[in-house]
């Protein structure tokens, strides 16, 4: 894999990543526990998605 094809790949773990920590953090604020939970869901499909792409490797 060269170098563009990485980034490309990990770009949108990232922000999905970050997307979850932000939902979670407003989630608190605004005291919803729905959309803490949706954060949290959304975190942990993400490194789902990079344990089994790193297992196929």
């Amino acid at each position: 894999m060269d170098k563009k094809s990485k980034i490309l790949y990990w770009i949108p773990k990232i922000l999905a990543t970050l997307l979850g920590i932000f939902f979670i953090v407003f989630g608190e604020f605004d005291d919803s526990p729905g959309l803490q939970g949706i954060g949290l869901i959304v975190i942990i499909t993400t490194v789902v998605i990079v344990v089994r792409g790193r297992k196929k490797k």
